[in-house]
């Protein structure tokens, strides 16, 4: 239990820089409180005090105001921060190095009692926070969900799922150094670039129009130059691509 302790302290302590000292992270980190608290109910869940499990995960949410079920299986260095809000239900799984921020759901959408209606984190996942993962899928190692996102179905590992529905972000094939390392870790879930699919898509459009008016330009150039008559079609109004772009930002 103290190892296990102590492991969560110290990756508390390199993932948050407000944490400065093991006894400020010890005495005043809720999500700290919780995941231990939860080891207790955890194993009186295992060993047939369902009750006593649920009161101590009653108690546990009336002090910290996260709310983990004694069935839920937490992993080693979970760090849930801030955590107000936090719900984790039955049968979600929490890998190894998860960090989850506060207001997250990790709920179901099934009634049926006995079956797997909860999430799966692999390891090293990060949820944003406010997200909301509903269902028995599995989200893939070193994913990350952005804050506010809405999760109905599974995430590739290394993929970053964002919006309402949430849309995937694969990850870059080749990545800088500094990317790489944000990788490992992103605060709230937050990519590097805050690469949004839709946006992407968007920009990429207007991007493409823009270079089809510089060569509609060029070829009405080079028939002015023969001789033909293209007064009207400069007279068209351009858009501007800058103006566009920064309406989808």
């Amino acid at each position: 239990m103290f190892k296990l302790i102590h492991e969560d302290i110290a990756s508390i302590m390199a993932r948050d820089p407000a944490a400065r000292t093991p006894w400020e992270v010890l005495t005043c980190y809720p999500g700290l409180h919780a995941v231990i608290m939860h080891r207790w109910a955890r194993w009186c869940w295992t060993h047939g005090l369902k009750w006593l499990g649920r009161f101590i995960s009653h108690v546990a949410r009336f002090l910290t105001a996260i709310e983990i079920h004694p069935g839920a299986v937490i992993g080693r260095r979970v760090f849930i921060d801030h955590g107000f809000g936090v719900v984790i239900g039955e049968t979600a799984e929490v890998g190894d190095d998860c960090t989850i921020y506060q207001g997250v759901t990790l709920g179901g959408t099934s009634l049926n009692k006995g079956a797997k209606r909860h999430p799966t984190l692999a390891k090293g996942v990060i949820i944003g926070a406010g997200a909301q993962v509903l269902g028995g899928f599995t989200v893939g190692e070193g994913a990350k969900i952005g804050s506010n996102a809405v999760v109905v179905k599974p995430v590739p590992a290394g993929a970053t799922a964002v919006g309402n529905p949430a849309h995937i972000v694969q990850k870059e094939l080749v990545q800088s150094q500094e990317e790489t390392a944000a990788r490992m870790f992103s605060a709230y879930g937050i990519t590097p670039n805050g690469a949004d699919p839709l946006s992407m898509a968007l920009h990429g459009l207007i991007n493409n129009a823009a270079s089809q008016e510089l060569q509609i330009n060029k070829i009405i150039t080079a028939l002015q130059a023969s001789g033909v008559d293209c007064a009207s079609l400069a007279a068209l109004e351009k858009f501007d691509p800058a103006q566009l772009n920064r309406l989808v930002e």
